[in-house]
């Protein structure tokens, strides 16, 4: 490997680093996500592994695409930045929206009672929520398909920006070994970075007590995507 790609790497790992730290993105919706959905620690990283690479190779493939044809870099990165607000008003609605599922789910869940009519004439009532493991035919079916592939479709939409011009450089130089090592070393230090963030966090929010907030949890979750969607556009992080 030659010294300008080993600079080039290096390069790629801090720009993946940093990019993935400062972009809320890339990280709040799964840990949300999986707190609310209670999802397993397997089942989380399966999916943040998973949306992550969506998330690298679908820039990568741009990438290739604009090299294959002589596009500039300009071109490409004004390209990857119009991608990057659609993917960013993506998730901002699906944040609205499954926060207002999950307000709706809050109310529907509140301590309610049911009378249960007896063979005898004898009327039996009993409270509860649907939280706990009492489960009635009205209750909502499982989010979680629908949840992973939204997410998955917002991440494969949404461009690694900085990731473009960086392969632009071995690719002036005919060097597709180069390309190869700088695109493995961003998309491996990226995803590691995701999943440090998530796994850590999720272990973080597990120790809190927040047995009072599981009734509120979707909308929480909501809310927490749809303000890392909104920071994303507002603030450009």
């Amino acid at each position: 490997m030659s010294a300008e790609i080993g600079i080039l790497s290096v390069t790629a790992a801090s720009i993946g680093f940093i990019h993935t730290v400062i972009g809320p993105d890339h990280y709040v919706p799964f840990i949300m996500l999986a707190k609310a959905g209670k999802w397993s620690m397997t089942k989380t990283v399966f999916i943040t592994v998973l949306s992550g690479l969506g998330h690298v190779l679908s820039s990568v493939f741009i990438g290739l695409i604009g090299i294959a044809l002589g596009i500039t870099v300009n071109k490409l990165e004004v390209f990857e930045s119009v991608r990057g607000n659609i993917a960013g008003y993506m998730l901002i609605a699906f944040g609205l929206m499954y926060f207002i599922w999950g307000v709706r789910q809050s109310y529907k869940n509140k301590v309610h009672t049911h009378s249960h009519p007896h063979y005898d004439g004898e009327v039996h009532l009993h409270t509860h929520n649907h939280h706990d493991k009492h489960l009635h035919t009205h209750e909502e079916p499982d989010k979680s398909k629908i949840n992973f592939w939204m997410i998955f479709s917002i991440f494969v939409f949404g461009p690694c920006e900085p990731l473009i011009p960086i392969l632009m450089y071995p690719a002036a130089k005919a060097s597709l070994w180069g390309m190869t090592i700088v695109t493995i070393v961003f998309g491996v230090v990226t995803i590691s970075t995701m999943l440090i963030i998530v796994i850590f966090s999720i272990m973080g929010v597990n120790l809190l007590p927040v047995a009072k907030l599981e009734r509120y949890m979707h909308a929480l979750a909501g809310a927490l995507i749809l303000l890392s969607g909104l920071s994303i556009q507002l603030m450009g992080l």
